[in-house]
């Protein structure tokens, strides 16, 4: 028997000062408001009553450290996945608002489909599918927690819901320390459920690819 049920968990709230595009950068890892956000979304899913029989994170420090509450709310040591992780991005250190400023930069947006500026999406999706679908097929019942990032989140759901990957980036339902679940039906992922169950009161989220 496969995973009964699949949660993408984004990180919580990251440390950034300086508010840029940190992406794979390392030593991003979470504020302490972050760290509340992701107890919290731990705790949601605990109190569900659903038992955790798999937890999955990205190699990041931001998505390690989210993934410690479910540890100790489920027992379960993370298993580290390069599929899951945040997209390449040529902006990556950079303040958006500034580098945007830079005509330079422009040629980087000229092809928003794909997206230009760094991994392309049907990428993403591919590697978040297997990393997903192996997941699932590697539990005898139960569900599976993935701890992962925002766009590879996002362009999952929009995938499994038959929409175009291009997206306005500013428009992603994907908040710090939100549950995307799925189910594996007749083959394909359906989405079951979008929960925030993290307070997001002052949260700042500028650094997401």
């Amino acid at each position: 028997m496969p995973a009964d049920r699949l949660h993408l968990v984004r990180h919580g709230e990251v440390d950034n000062p300086r508010r840029v595009l940190y992406g794979r950068l390392p030593g991003y890892g979470l504020s302490a408001e972050g760290r509340r956000m992701t107890r919290e979304a731990a705790e949601y899913v605990r109190e569900t009553g659903r038992g955790v029989s798999r937890l999955v994170c990205s190699p990041l420090q931001r998505t390690r450290e989210s993934a410690e509450p479910f540890t100790e709310a489920f027992g379960l040591e993370p298993i580290v996945d390069e599929r899951v992780i945040e997209p390449t991005n040529v902006f990556e250190g950079k303040r958006m608002f500034r580098a945007l400023l830079n005509p330079w930069n422009w040629r980087h947006l000229r092809r928003p489909a794909l997206p230009s500026w760094g991994e392309p999406y049907n990428e993403v999706i591919a590697r978040m599918n297997a990393a997903m679908t192996e997941a699932w097929e590697a539990v005898d019942g139960g569900d599976v927690v993935i701890v992962s990032h925002q766009l590879p989140i996002w362009v999952t759901h929009l995938a499994a819901a038959g929409l175009p990957s291009r997206h306005d980036p500013r428009e992603r339902r994907c908040a710090l320390s939100s549950v995307t679940s799925f189910e594996m039906v007749e083959n394909k992922w359906t989405e079951v459920g979008y929960v925030e169950p993290a307070s997001l009161a002052g949260a700042r989220d500028e650094g997401a690819v």
